[in-house]
């Protein structure tokens, strides 16, 4: 057997099997590539490298055209696969999450000083949360639930970017397309730059005036982008995400097969994002509260099926949800199960019991050594718990 690289493969030769590529694509079958057609074709599958059987090798033989005996077969990616820990991909995850940040902040500052942003970091960003997600999605993951009440603009968007890019790597989306939802996520609601504070930051219910001056941010967040020389899936990310399937939405009242899939996956994240966040003037609330508004209190408006996968994909308490258990112990979900999500990994390090810290204390409920059940979602201010310097300490540290 000999090792090659893809650009020395010849018609004639016998391929044993692929030993380095850049895509999601096996060989289903050993075989002769008799065509150069059939080497190109390896080749756009992003095929690097193959092992052939020099004694198979076919001399000066007539070759059949398009005569391609290896298949293509796209891998099915495992969505939960995960090639690092938490704790090893926290740290990245991290210095993206406070890039991303800094740049919402300074495309902010560009389009009050009436320049187009620059859309190029951004798209590298969205590259980043993909890459971090692919090696486990339980560190961005978690940094969503580190809310602060005053940045809800700042934090929202890249929130939704980040469960937008879970999301699709659930669905099995291309990652070419998951960087462009990514990017479309993380800039779709730039337009609320161009709102009144007095109607943006209001804490009550908007008059109907009000409420007209609030749906314009979706068409601005369009301009703003289509500007910057933006196209495609992520405009219509940032102008539709607020349309619904039963034409109840807005700006442009479109339902039904007018919504794309990936518009119907922004409007589920985007309503998710916005119910369990925290403001100033309104407490966010459980992830399980949230997901039965989006299925029962709006069934109409939104995706069904969509809606499930994305339920699955989360997981019913999703990973930095404050949870108690049956042992009266308190603790963050820092890693999710699939398979049981009723039995996370928590990071316990509180007793509601005594109303007292602890010492830290991993607890993986589906361990056949655990008594201890996940009773329900909580709230830090049920016990007064300082849920930001916990984080700091113990799982940024």
């Amino acid at each position: 057997m000999k090792t090659i690289s893809i650009s020395k493969l010849l018609p004639g030769m016998f391929v044993q099997s692929v030993t380095k590529q850049t895509g999601s694509i096996k060989v289903t079958n050993q075989g002769w590539v008799k065509t150069l057609e059939s080497i190109d074709k390896l080749k756009r599958a992003g095929i690097l490298e193959v092992i052939i059987d020099p004694s198979k090798t076919l001399v000066d033989t007539v070759f059949e055209k398009d005569s391609i005996t290896i298949s293509l077969e796209k891998i099915k990616r495992d969505p939960w696969q995960k090639t690092v820990s938490s704790e090893q991909e926290m740290g990245k995850a991290k210095k993206l999450y406070d890039e991303a940040k800094t740049l919402q902040l300074k495309a902010f500052k560009d389009i009050e000083a009436g320049r187009n942003i620059n859309i190029a970091p951004f798209r590298e960003l969205a590259g980043g949360f993909m890459e971090s997600v692919f090696r486990n999605q339980d560190a961005l993951a978690c940094l969503t639930q580190m809310r602060q009440k005053d940045a809800y603009l700042l934090e929202h968007s890249i929130n939704v970017s980040i469960l937008m890019s879970i999301f699709a790597k659930h669905l099995d989306i291309e990652k070419d397309i998951i960087i462009e939802l990514t990017t479309g996520a993380l800039l779709h609601d730039i337009g609320k730059i161009k709102i009144p504070d007095e109607v943006l930051n209001k804490p009550g219910r908007f008059t109907e005036a009000e409420f007209e001056v609030m749906k314009k941010h979706s068409l601005f967040s369009k301009e703003i982008l289509e500007k910057a020389g933006l196209t495609g899936v992520a405009v219509d990310i940032a102008g539709m995400h607020h349309e619904r399937l039963d034409g109840k939405g807005y700006p442009f009242g479109k339902k039904g097969d007018e919504i794309s899939q990936y518009v119907r996956m922004a409007s589920i994240v985007d309503v998710y994002d916005a119910l369990t966040a925290e403001r100033v003037y309104k407490a966010g609330m459980e992830p399980i509260r949230a997901f039965k508004i989006l299925k029962d209190g709006c069934p109409d408006s939104f995706d069904s099926v969509l809606l499930t996968k994305f339920i699955q994909c989360i997981g019913i308490h999703p990973v930095g949800t404050l949870v108690k258990l049956s042992s009266q112990k308190v603790g963050l979900v820092t890693e999710s199960n699939p398979s049981k999500p009723l039995k996370p990994v928590v990071k316990t390090f509180y007793s509601a019991k005594h109303s007292r810290y602890t010492q830290i204390q991993n607890i993986d409920l589906s361990s056949k050594k655990t008594l201890d059940t996940l009773e329900s979602a909580i709230k830090p201010k049920e016990y007064n718990i300082d849920l930001e310097r916990f984080y700091k300490n113990s799982i940024l540290s």
